[in-house]
């Protein structure tokens, strides 16, 4: 393998994570097919390998250092280009992973991918979040739900926490400081079911990339009026 991993292995060393060859080989031929496919679709503006390395391979796995112990089933909701569900399914085989987006067309690249990585624990669904949160087969079935979406955490929560099991996690990848945002957000996240704790403040290591995860953990049920019909909660967002 002639691309330098070293910055991705030495992070995640900072932080207790450890890549076998293998994973670190999946994570190349991730790249590699991300690369090719975006030359005839949008997936992402970030294409340049050591910025892939640090915006969505570093970012993405930055999670092991809050993911909590007892997770088994992940739901990365509004995937896009797989993060970070793929570098998530790639570090943690033993965790069920169902990464769900609203473009069918990006839903087949990421079979292409399951399918060339040889990931058994990956499941893809084309929905829209509105969809997904109202489905029995997905509604509060999942231990942890992730999204590195950009929206407010009022609309984020009315789309994820649906999905979150009674006990269970929804985890915001965010940029920078999130005090005013958590403010705003408070009591709608209590009428969802969910109780947001401090924000986990951190910088992507040799970068002035701030990021911050916030962390709700769903306490109760989620009422059945949510989420509501598909655009309302972007367009409205709960106060």
């Amino acid at each position: 393998m002639s691309r330098d991993y070293s910055y991705l292995v030495d992070t995640l060393s900072g932080w207790n994570f450890t890549l076998t060859d293998r994973q670190i080989e999946q994570l190349d031929l991730f790249y590699e097919l991300l690369v090719e496919k975006n030359k005839v679709m949008n997936l992402t503006a970030i294409t340049e390998f050591d910025e892939v390395i640090v915006k969505h391979f570093a970012d993405s796995l930055s999670i092991c250092t809050v993911l909590p112990d007892s997770v088994k089933t992940v739901c990365d909701l509004g995937t896009g280009a797989g993060f970070p569900g793929i570098p998530m399914a790639i570090a943690y085989p033993d965790l069920q992973f169902t990464l769900i987006d609203s473009l069918n067309k990006r839903i087949k690249f990421l079979q292409e991918v399951v399918d060339a990585l040889g990931l058994t624990n990956v499941t893809l669904v084309h929905a829209r979040a509105e969809e997904a949160g109202r489905n029995k087969v997905y509604r509060e079935m999942f231990d942890l739900v992730v999204s590195r979406a950009v929206a407010n955490i009022s609309t984020l929560s009315e789309y994820c926490l649906p999905l979150v099991d009674l006990g269970g996690y929804f985890i915001s990848f965010k940029s920078g400081d999130v005090k005013e945002e958590i403010e705003a957000s408070g009591s709608a996240v209590k009428k969802l079911g969910g109780n947001l704790t401090k924000p986990v403040y951190f910088s992507l290591p040799d970068t002035d990339i701030s990021r911050s995860f916030l962390i709700i953990k769903k306490e109760k049920n989620t009422p059945k009026a949510y989420p509501r019909k598909a655009g309302t909660p972007s367009k409205e967002p709960l106060k």
